[in-house]
């Protein structure tokens, strides 16, 4: 049976991953993850990950794949018991040196091998298996063909891909352009993400060996993006994907918004359950924020991946917060994120419920008095005559689509 796997970059979005139809999902610490910048997960949420879990009864893997340098082991390997308190079904893991440590002291724990470590091969894919790894997150690098070929010879592998997200300008994410910009190591989870930042061109690049054979490098508004890649997404081609041999469809975006979990998460639930709507949620995919899609290597490595985007960020909706508690009759408080006004069209966003619009809208101050206007961190509640529930999310459409 495939799964569904959704980014959890803190409780909240663990919440909502969960409720918008993710099988599992995947985590990371204070350390040890390649998203060192996202919220993630110390000691003090065991609890709540343990009863959010318990609840959903789904599975949840912890991203242990940074590359390990010894005072990272060290660290680690103090953390025994702590790591042994959070209630995961696998590690994911990237630094083959992991391997004895886990699989001694947590036998009944899943290893699940990295796509960081560039497994795109049938005989790479074997050696994991017979190492002892339950499943493989393919090298992005791979393509459908070499999928099926790698299923044909391993059939006991699981394999994972990503097919949603951000991509790297780098081979299976081995960047050093933001440790030589910044000091910010991407392989210890501190990339500064400085390729999707703006560069300016003095001159044209032309290799010595290749004398008049410039590099196509356009600039746009007094910037080029030559080192942004495009975003992926693989929604059109699920069943594809299935049928070659992959089990489990992963999602990019720990350092993402909740509402692009939810609204990520949820399409890709259609597409895997081939639901007879599953056409009007594909729309949401652009309705958060992304760079242009790409199928990435899946199928070519030609033009249509190596070329960088031209575009920064489109964003055709700004998420403006979530609905809290009910606290009177069609009076429910509201946890807002921007700016709501009283004549916004406000669509409500729910796991079961594709959209309801609103407006003009009935907001209310601390007193209960209507205002015209509320910001974030401000107290606020909204009167609806919709049949809104605690936790639906809000947005509105975004003027300004693209985000440089």
């Amino acid at each position: 049976m495939s799964e569904l796997l959704s980014p959890a970059g803190n409780l909240e979005k663990l919440k909502t991953a969960y409720s918008y139809g993710a099988d599992a999902c995947y985590m990371g610490l204070e350390h040890f993850s390649l998203r060192a910048n996202a919220d993630n997960f110390s000691e003090k949420d065991i609890t709540e990950v343990k009863q959010i879990k318990s609840k959903n009864n789904k599975r949840l893997y912890l991203a242990l794949n940074i590359l390990f340098h010894q005072k990272d082991l060290d660290l680690l390997y103090s953390m025994k018991d702590e790591l042994s308190s959070w209630p995961i079904d696998a590690f994911i893991i990237s630094d083959i040196g992991l391997v004895p440590f886990l699989q001694k002291n947590f036998p009944e724990r899943e290893l699940h091998l990295s796509t960081q470590a560039s497994c795109i091969n049938r005989e790479s894919a074997k050696m994991y298996h017979d190492m002892g790894f339950k499943r493989v997150i393919l090298g992005r690098e791979t393509s459908i063909d070499e999928i099926k070929m790698i299923k044909d010879y391993v059939p006991s592998l699981d394999l994972e891909c990503f097919v949603h997200g951000a991509m790297c300008m780098a081979y299976s994410g081995r960047c050093i352009l933001s440790k030589a910009l910044t000091g910010r190591s991407a392989n210890q989870g501190d990339c500064s993400h400085t390729c999707r930042w703006n560069y300016r061109l003095s001159y044209a690049l032309e290799e010595e060996e290749r004398p008049g054979k410039y590099y196509p490098i356009e600039e746009h508004d007094g910037f080029t993006t030559i080192l942004s890649s495009k975003d992926l997404m693989m929604y059109d081609h699920i069943k594809e994907l299935e049928m070659a041999g992959i089990s489990s469809f992963k999602i990019e975006g720990r350092m993402k918004s909740e509402y692009y979990v939810a609204l990520v998460t949820r399409a890709y639930r259609k597409a895997l359950d081939d639901s007879p709507d599953k056409d009007e949620y594909r729309s949401d995919l652009y309705d958060v924020s992304h760079r242009e899609f790409t199928t990435g290597f899946f199928f070519t490595d030609t033009d249509d991946v190596s070329r960088p985007t031209s575009y920064g960020y489109e964003r055709s909706y700004l998420y403006l917060g979530k609905v809290g508690e009910q606290v009177g009759e069609n009076v429910f408080q509201l946890d807002v994120k921007n700016q709501i006004r009283a004549d916004d069209e406000i669509e409500y966003i729910a796991p079961n419920i594709h959209l309801m619009r609103e407006r003009p809208l009935a907001l209310l101050d601390e007193n209960m008095v209507q205002i015209e206007k509320t910001d974030h961190g401000k107290v606020a509640y909204i009167r609806s005559s919709l049949p809104l529930r605690k936790g639906y999310l809000m947005r509105k459409e975004n003027k300004d689509k693209i985000l440089r």
